[in-house]
C-alpha cells in the first residue's frame, strides 16, 4: 500500500501470532467505506479524504486467538490529525457535558463502590489510574468516593479540562513510577496500536494484587455481521460494525483474546465476587432496570456475553 499515512501489522497485537488470514477488504477514498467516513465524521467535524487516497481498510483474523484487527492502521500523524482535527472538541466536550443523563453517572459510581468493597480498604488507601481518561468523568467519580485518583490522556483540551476539575494527570513515561491498586481502560484497548506491550507496561505499574479493568466493544456475532457488512447501520443495531470502525477501532477483541492477551503479560482473569456486584447496584427505580441490575452479573461473569473483564497481576 503507498499511502505514507498508514502503518502495517503483521502480527496479531493480542497474542503475537502470524498465523492470520483476510476476512475483508475495500479502499478508504471509495464506496462503502468512503460513504461511512462521511456520514460518521462530518456531524462531528471534518475527514479529509486526501490522506485516505491509497489506502485499504482491510480486516484480518487471527487463527490462534480469534481476534479480528485492521492490518493497516494511522500513524502517529494521522492519529492525532483524526482525533484532535477531525472531531471537533468543542462538539465533543458539549456531547459529554450535555448528553449524559442519571443512569450513566450511576453506572461509574456502582463500579466504583464495587472496586472499593473488593480491595478491603478505605477509599483513601486506595490509588486508581483512569487510562484514557477522555472528560475525566471516571476519574472524577473515583475522587469524589475518596480514591486517590489520577488521570492519563493524550487530548490537550481533555487533559485542561481534568485540571480545572482538579484531577491530577499522569504523562505515559510516568506510569511507572506509581504503584496503583487499580486501573481503569474504558473503551480504550480498541484504539491501541499494540495492545499487549501496553497491557504489559501498564501491568508494572500495579501493586502486587493490583487489577486492570478491559471494557471494549465485543466481537460476539461479529461473523455474521461481517457477511451482511452493513455499513449504513445505525450504532446498537443487530447489524452494525462499530465494532470494526475504520480508522479508530483498529482492534475488534473476542473474549478468549483478551484473556490469551492478558495471560500473554502475565495476568490472570478475576471476577468480582457476585454479591458483591448486587450489593453496591445502583438505581432500582423501575421494573426494567431491576431486570438489568439482576441479570447484568450473569450476562457478564456466567454467559460471558460482554467484554467487561478484569485481570490481576500474578507475576
Amino acid at each position: 500500500m503507498g499511502n505514507p499515512w498508514f502503518i502495517k501489522r503483521d502480527e496479531c497485537p493480542a497474542c503475537a501470532s502470524g498465523n492470520c488470514k483476510t476476512i475483508y477488504q475495500a479502499e478508504y477514498d471509495k464506496p462503502p467505506i468512503k460513504d461511512y467516513l462521511t456520514a460518521f465524521y462530518l456531524p462531528q467535524g471534518v475527514v479529509e479524504f486526501e490522506y485516505l487516497e491509497g489506502a485499504t481498510y482491510m480486516l484480518v483474523e487471527c487463527s490462534s486467538c480469534g481476534m479480528i484487527f485492521q492490518k493497516y492502521i494511522p500513524n502517529e500523524f494521522l492519529m492525532a490529525k483524526l482525533y484532535d482535527q477531525w472531531i471537533d472538541s468543542q462538539k465533543a466536550f458539549s456531547s459529554n457535558r450535555y448528553g449524559k443523563g442519571l443512569g450513566y453517572y450511576a453506572g461509574y459510581a456502582q463500579e466504583i463502590m464495587q472496586l472499593i468493597a473488593y480491595f478491603g480498604e478505605n477509599p483513601s488507601a486506595l490509588s486508581f489510574l483512569d487510562f484514557g481518561m477522555g472528560w475525566g468523568n471516571w476519574a472524577l467519580m473515583a475522587k469524589a468516593f475518596g480514591c486517590d485518583s489520577v488521570g492519563l490522556e493524550l487530548s490537550k483540551e481533555r487533559i485542561e479540562n481534568a485540571k480545572l476539575n482538579a484531577i491530577k494527570v499522569i504523562a505515559w513515561d510516568e506510569i511507572t513510577r506509581h504503584r496503583f491498586d487499580f486501573i481503569n481502560t474504558e473503551q480504550v484497548f480498541e484504539h491501541i496500536p499494540e495492545p499487549l506491550q501496553t497491557l504489559r507496561y501498564l501491568k508494572s505499574s500495579l501493586k502486587k494484587d493490583g487489577m486492570i479493568k478491559i471494557s471494549v466493544p465485543s466481537a460476539n456475532d461479529i461473523n455474521r455481521r461481517l457477511k451482511i457488512m452493513d455499513w449504513q447501520a445505525q450504532k446498537g443495531a443487530r447489524n452494525c460494525l462499530n465494532a470494526v470502525a475504520p480508522l479508530e477501532h483498529i482492534n475488534c477483541f473476542r473474549r478468549t483474546s483478551l484473556v490469551v492477551m492478558a495471560n500473554k503479560a502475565g495476568m490472570e482473569e478475576v471476577i468480582i465476587p457476585i454479591k458483591l456486584q448486587y450489593r453496591y447496584s445502583t438505581d432500582w427505580s423501575s421494573a426494567g432496570k431491576i431486570v438489568r441490575n439482576i441479570l447484568r452479573p450473569i450476562y457478564r461473569n456466567i454467559l460471558e456475553k460482554q467484554n467487561y473483564l478484569f485481570f490481576r497481576n500474578i507475576q
